[in-house]
């Protein structure tokens, strides 16, 4: 096509400026729109007449979870369009872990190191040796490759939609604290189990998952029936932390109650505050309550 045929072509023209040349179509009408009329959705951009469609096509339930959560961009869609990219580091390193655990004559020496056993945090109950980081490191070790991919999956799912809703820091936190939680139930409910996996902070992204979405006015019956159906399977199948998963839950559904309650960037230093004042009291917790436990 000549210069000439192009601009003759209104085709090629913004539909709302037509002195601007543009090759960018909208994704929902394929009409020609120039930079200060695209709007950024999940796949390509939309046009204004389109954004304004499917803004009075939203349901109430997206509406107040615009208006509550504080979503940036035109449609809720785009909250969650970002790549989960702390999810897949979590999934690779858990995964690359616990599979060379499954190793014959290496998988003893790591499981051994990285599992949860209460004593071990006491050096009095340990041979005098102190090791703190048992808090956090069983979420890396897995009790055999069925119990790896059932958390792996659970982390997939979940992670697709609380980390691009949270911001990869807060989703991070969420986790880890969520799994402190369980580590921290665990010594104070049973502190001469060993206990091993991700399922402490799997069920606080469940719980967390459950507090967020009613916050933003969202139908939380199925997730609610998913977590009581498998807290009530860790109750009743032997070999099972269900300590791990309450004290999860508990601790991911504060934490998330925390995030919902300081969205705002004026707030962002009491979220801060806040969440390291949830860690901390866990810490004080498994450091005097256990070993009044253990000498009982």
């Amino acid at each position: 096509m000549t210069s000439s045929e192009f601009t003759s072509n209104r085709d090629n023209f913004c539909y709302r400026h037509p002195d601007r040349q543009s090759f960018v179509l909208c994704q929902r009408c394929m009409r020609t729109v120039c930079p200060e009329c695209q709007t950024q959705a999940p796949v390509g951009v939309i046009c204004p007449e389109c954004m304004t469609a499917e803004r009075k096509n939203r349901t109430p339930a997206q509406k107040r979870a615009q208006r509550r959560w504080g979503a940036s961009g035109g449609t809720i869609t785009a909250v969650r369009s970002g790549k989960p990219i702390a999810t897949y580091v979590l999934l690779a390193v858990t995964s690359f872990i616990s599979l060379l655990q499954m190793i014959p004559g290496v998988g003893d020496q790591i499981t051994s190191a990285l599992l949860f056993y209460a004593p071990s945090l006491y050096p009095q109950y340990n041979g005098g040796v102190f090791e703190p980081w048992r808090l956090l490191t069983p979420l890396l070790v897995h009790g055999g490759f069925i119990h790896l991919a059932l958390n792996m999956l659970a982390l997939w799912m979940l992670g697709q939609t609380l980390e691009p809703m949270l911001g990869r820091l807060r989703y991070l936190a969420l986790y880890l604290i969520s799994g402190l939680g369980g580590s921290v139930a665990v010594a104070v409910i049973a502190p001469t189990t060993a206990t091993v996996g991700a399922s402490g902070a799997i069920f606080g992204m469940m719980a967390a998952l459950l507090i967020i979405g009613r916050h933003l006015g969202a139908n939380v019956t199925g997730i609610l029936v998913i977590l009581g159906i498998n807290f009530a399977f860790g109750l009743f199948v032997g070999g099972i932390s269900w300590q791990a998963h309450l004290g999860g839950a508990i601790v991911g559904a504060l934490v998330a109650f925390i995030l919902t309650r300081t969205r705002r960037r004026e707030q962002r230093t009491w979220q801060i505050v806040l969440l390291a004042t949830v860690a901390v009291l866990l810490l004080v917790v498994v450091a005097f309550v256990p070993p009044l436990i253990l000498l009982s």
